[in-house]
């Protein structure tokens, strides 16, 4: 099918996820057709309600991971940029499954070497604050030291590899982005799921939310809204090409105070407190960006408050 010459066409593996169908709505709203292409493993079909009987999206159930699965998309349609989200996420789950969290390297490889033999779509790619493990400085620079120490951040830091020698190697205009903590509507709140998005569930069943270790950890929540926006800016802008980039907010969190602050917001303040539970899961301690390149090259900075993001999701989840 072939694109007209006002709109843009964008790929968006694993657009059902949590993020992906973010940007799935964001894309269609800035006037762009989207194809979708999800296995729904993680991803639900829920997630793109709002887009259901929008003539400028499609929606496929396919495997990036699967070469005979994603290579007909690129066949039938002419993409201006691929936007390559689809990965087993979650902590626990990718704790679980090690050695599935490698077939996503099959999907990296083919997401680039599509790209590059049909039409040269820019790739911008969904990398994660896991690469740097245990930091050895802070706030965590892109140029500065990378030490993964789970498959799920091996595979990422991977990607980002694969990314920069096919731009370096052939030119094809790629981007990785190392998401810190994104929270917002849609998250998964089951054991399965992350950490605002559990304690908002924790609370709103009238439970204390479960902090493990003494609570002091830190870590970067970015809303959604803000790493949506700045991921449209790494596809638009030139100045991205070649680029890994940090998507945070540069202002650290105690797990502890994350807590207390949705227990505040959600007007639970008199019946409710952290619970610290003691733990032997090894957690890295500290973990927030140093956000100077994203705001130099994306021309971009957080909008959103946390009080802002958190009642936001509290009312997700209420509703």
């Amino acid at each position: 099918m072939e694109k007209s010459n006002k709109k843009k066409t964008f790929l968006i593996t694993g657009g059902a996820g949590f993020i992906g169908s973010h940007l799935c709505e964001k894309l269609i709203g800035k006037g762009s057709k989207v194809v979708c292409l999800d296995n729904l493993s993680t991803g639900k079909l829920e997630n793109l309600s709002s887009l259901k009987n929008n003539s400028d999206f499609v929606f496929i159930k396919g495997d990036a991971n699967k070469i005979k699965e994603i290579a007909p998309v690129f066949k039938k349609y002419k993409f201006d940029g691929v936007f390559h989200y689809a990965a087993m996420v979650g902590v626990k789950r990718t704790i679980e499954n090690p050695l599935l969290v490698l077939d996503d390297v099959e999907g990296i490889k083919n997401i680039l070497e599509l790209s590059l033999k049909n039409g040269r779509p820019k790739v911008v790619f969904s990398s994660s604050s896991e690469v740097y493990g245990e930091p050895k400085e802070l706030p965590e620079r892109e140029d500065g030291s990378v030490n993964p120490k789970i498959p799920y951040a091996v595979v990422k830091l991977l990607g980002e590899k694969f990314l920069e020698s096919y731009w370096q190697k052939y030119g094809l205009k790629t981007c990785a982005l190392r998401f810190f903590n994104v929270y917002g509507p849609r998250q998964e709140s089951s054991d399965y799921g992350f950490v605002v998005g559990i304690f908002v569930k924790q609370v709103l069943e009238g439970k204390c939310p479960t902090v493990f270790g003494d609570g002091s950890q830190t870590r970067d929540f970015v809303y959604i809204k803000d790493n949506i926006e700045a991921s449209v800016k790494a596809m638009e802008l030139d100045s991205s090409n070649g680029e890994v980039i940090n998507i945070g907010t540069g202002r650290p969190l105690t797990i502890y105070d994350l807590a207390n602050s949705i227990i505040y917001y959600s007007g639970q303040k008199e019946k409710l407190k952290p619970k610290l539970v003691e733990t032997k899961r090894v957690d890295i301690r500290h973990r927030f960006p140093e956000i100077g390149k994203m705001v130099k090259i994306l021309k971009y900075h957080p909008a959103v408050s946390l009080e802002e993001g958190l009642l936001n999701i509290i009312s997700y989840y209420k509703n």
